[in-house]
């Protein structure tokens, strides 16, 4: 059993955890991935490590609430406890060495990023974090990139804050201003990796993309992590997370990260009931 050490609402659909867990605390890096249950009967998911304080034993997960898991997950409270929390998991992010790199976000895939660009600060690589999200309501983790980003772009879709447009007009700004990366690591959902890396390849710079597609027991025996990266079956959860975004086949990994969407909104849906019930 682990323990909740810490709970915070970051936005209306996506919520901080501080979990007790010293030995997971102990060998994560940024990158990684742990896969949790909520109770003995709960199904297992994925969450990516968001931080992590070794001395004090703590891993930190964010999580947005789109199932009926992460619903379940939401409504334990500080003090309360969690059945498994497994890891770390996956290969850490390869961030050695990288003197200036662009970390690109989109919206609860800024919780991946941002342990990625405090890596790469930390490391003394000069970070460049570009950040979008559908509406000022959903930005998270604001404050947490201007600490480790030597520039700091906010996109928003409609413009109610930082400036309006897409993560993408961002960095192909910085690219024509000038700017040169060893690399850039984007984060988000699919289809902004996709153009993210469909606007990388036009200017020849490496490309790293972290996939977080269907995951099961986070081994590679099930296989339900397969992706085709470079005309080859990768498994995420061994060979990844991260892989060399120009070699992904992305409209594959959307068709099959979609497969179970109506399944997911009927199960969330009756979970919410469930708890609206027990609440009456």
């Amino acid at each position: 059993m682990y323990k909740i050490i810490r709970k915070k609402e970051l936005n209306p659909t996506v919520t901080l955890m501080d979990i007790d867990a010293p030995l997971i605390a102990k060998k994560a890096e940024p990158g990684q991935f742990i896969i949790l249950r909520v109770d003995e009967c709960g199904e297992r998911i994925p969450l990516t490590i968001a931080d992590f304080d070794r001395e004090k034993g703590i891993v930190t997960i964010i999580f947005q609430i789109v199932g009926a898991t992460t619903e379940k997950l939401n409504h334990l409270k500080e003090g309360e406890f969690i059945q498994d929390f497994v890891g770390p998991l996956g290969v850490p992010s390869h961030v050695e060495g990288l003197k200036k790199v662009a970390v690109v976000g989109g919206g609860v895939g800024c919780a991946i990023a941002y342990p990625i660009a405090k890596k790469l600060h930390a490391l003394g690589a000069e970070v460049h974090s570009i950040v979008g999200f559908r509406n000022k309501d959903l930005v998270i983790l604001e404050d947490e990139f201007k600490a480790v980003s030597d520039k700091l772009c906010m996109r928003t879709d409609d413009g109610s804050y930082g400036e309006k447009g897409l993560v993408t007009d961002a960095l192909k700004e910085l690219i024509e201003s000038g700017e040169k990366y060893d690399e850039v690591i984007t984060i988000g959902p699919l289809i902004m990796m996709k153009f993210v890396c469909a606007l990388t390849k036009q200017y020849d710079i490496k490309t790293t993309v972290s996939m977080n597609p269907i995951m099961i027991d986070g081994t590679g025996m099930c296989g339900g992590c397969r992706l085709t990266v470079g005309g080859e079956t990768k498994f995420a959860c061994v060979d990844g997370p991260d892989f060399d975004g120009h070699l992904v086949d992305f409209d594959e990994a959307m068709a099959r990260g979609a497969m179970y969407k109506e399944f997911e909104k009927k199960v969330h849906e009756e979970t919410c009931n469930l708890f609206k019930k027990e609440v009456q």
